[in-house]
């Protein structure tokens, strides 16, 4: 396996990747994963970790496409090529524009390649705002091509991403396999309480929760700005934003004051374990996500919490959600307050959707479907 991420760091695509060993595990293969140098180590009985060396000067990497992605992976397809030419293997399976390095080797040892497709590769440049060359553009639409038509099995994250892969090949074979498992546990109730009490929050306060990066696709000046219509009707509530790194968090601090938004909490990045804690401490939990179409990962894990969600009408929500079981609004700051302001008013009514939102939880995204889906990839893998 090929993960041009560091492994392991508590954000998307890598949550999906140990999710993915996870299940592979279960189903009683072994995985070799070859990955990036930074990242916290994993122990799970079958997989082994070999590491890319660092290059020079390189002490992190940042989400979506950079510069240093570039020589970064230039060490990790000499890795890759390491293990390829000393192990034995029945496939390779590749991540992202892993899959590069992953058809590439896959072609040389005759054997089958599964592309794991967390995003249309073209459409993150855009998301992240990271060039707007059409050369580039281009080359990102042909590796994706590729790797989609060279692979025996391409796995899609969300059923917009499985309309892109048809899309791009009509005749690939495709397998949908939403991250389900999500980024951790399900709250165990009164375990928020101690949040509460370090983060100063009485008990009876209405507490709205964002858990996430704080990339700009996520949406948080929309947030800032709800936040501030919010606390004029309810200057009781509080903000809390679990996530983001030092810096990310001081823009975020100056981004919300510049517009006079108060009642915002910022946590910084928590570990995935705690994260149950804050969900369990919150009454209504948002994402306000603005661009984009993949499904937040956080979206599962809020499912299963049974809180009320307040969610954008978008495609990167709507093809999960509903207004069953979560509280869809406009992209704008006066929807998005109303929505976290029927949340907070109506507790009953946050109630019953927040219950539906579990037993969607509980009947469609399982941990047992997702390794049905799995299991269902690895068969036409070998089929």
């Amino acid at each position: 396996m090929i993960a041009p991420e560091p492994f392991f760091e508590p954000r998307g695509t890598p949550f999906s990747e140990y999710h993915r060993i996870r299940a592979l595990l279960d189903l009683g293969h072994t995985v070799d994963l070859v990955t990036y140098p930074f990242g916290k180590d994993v122990t799970m009985p079958g997989l082994r970790i070999f590491r890319a060396a660092r290059p020079p000067f390189i002490t992190g990497v940042k989400i979506g496409p950079s510069p240093a992605k570039l020589f970064l992976d230039m060490t990790l397809t000499w890795t890759a090529l390491n293990r390829a030419r000393t192990g034995r293997y029945d496939a390779v399976h590749s991540h992202e524009e892993g899959a590069a390095i992953g058809v590439m080797i896959s072609t040389a040892l005759g054997i089958p390649h599964v592309y794991d497709m967390h995003s249309s590769l073209p459409q993150q440049l855009e998301n992240f705002a990271f060039s707007k060359s059409a050369v580039l553009r281009w080359m990102f639409q042909v590796l994706e091509r590729t790797a989609i038509k060279r692979s025996r099995v391409t796995i899609v994250i969300c059923p917009h991403l499985e309309t892109t892969a048809r899309t791009v090949v009509p005749d690939a074979q495709v397998v949908l396999i939403e991250n389900a498992p999500g980024s951790g546990d399900v709250p165990v109730a009164g375990s928020g309480k101690a949040i509460r009490a370090a983060l100063g929050i009485d008990a009876a306060a209405p507490m709205v929760l964002y858990t996430g990066t704080f990339e700009a696709y996520q949406g948080l000046e929309l947030l800032f700005a709800a936040a501030k219509i919010v606390m004029r009707q309810r200057p009781d509530a509080r903000v809390v934003l679990a996530g983001g790194k030092p810096d990310q968090v001081a823009r975020a601090k100056a981004q919300a004051a510049a517009i006079g938004a108060h009642g915002l909490i910022f946590t910084g990045e928590q570990p995935s374990d705690e994260i149950p804690l804050y969900l369990d401490a919150a009454d209504v939990l948002v994402s306000p996500r603005s661009t984009g179409t993949n499904t937040p990962l956080k979206i599962y894990q809020y499912l299963r919490s049974g809180r009320a969600i307040v969610a954008t009408r978008l495609l990167t929500h709507t093809q999960v959600l509903s207004d069953e079981v979560a509280i869809l609004t406009e992209p704008t700051a006066e929807g998005f307050s109303r929505g976290i302001l029927q949340a907070i008013n109506d507790p009953a009514g946050a109630k019953r959707i927040g219950d539906a939102a579990k037993q969607l939880a509980d009947t469609r995204y399982t941990y047992e479907t997702y390794l049905q889906r799995t299991r269902e990839a690895c068969a036409a893998l070998v089929a």
